[in-house]
C-alpha cells in the first residue's frame, strides 16, 4: 500500500510539472513570441526594434537571474527615458511567471 502512494505521488508530481511546461509554453506563444520569437533568438521586427536579448545565446543565459526576470515579467522594463520596453503580465499567477522563467532558461 505504502508503494501505491509513493507512485502515485510521483505520478501526480510528474504530471504537474508537465502541465506546468504546457502551460508555459502557452504563455510564451501567446504574450512572448511577438518580439522574442518562436525560438527566443529575438530575432522579430518588433524584437529588433527593442533590442531584445537572444535567449538562445549562453551569454546571455548566463546573466539571466530568476529573481530579476520574475520581476520583469511581472512588473514590465522601461527604458532609461521612461519608455516601455515590455509591458508587465501582472495577470499571469506567480507560479505561472516562474514557469515562464524556466521556459526562457531551456531556451539555451
Amino acid at each position: 500500500m505504502k508503494k501505491i502512494i509513493v507512485l502515485a505521488a510521483v505520478f501526480g508530481f510528474a504530471a504537474a510539472i508537465s502541465a506546468s511546461a504546457a502551460e508555459a509554453k502557452d504563455n510564451w506563444a501567446n504574450l512572448c513570441v511577438k518580439c522574442h520569437g518562436e525560438a527566443g533568438k529575438g530575432d522579430t521586427k518588433m524584437g529588433a526594434k527593442l533590442g531584445v536579448k537572444d535567449f538562445t545565446d549562453a551569454k546571455v543565459q548566463a546573466e539571466i537571474k530568476e529573481d530579476k526576470a520574475f520581476k520583469a515579467i511581472k512588473e514590465g522594463l522601461k527604458s532609461d527615458d521612461d519608455r516601455t520596453l515590455m509591458k508587465r503580465f501582472d495577470t499571469l499567477s506567480d507560479d505561472e511567471i516562474k514557469a515562464l522563467v524556466a521556459y526562457v532558461k531551456a531556451l539555451k
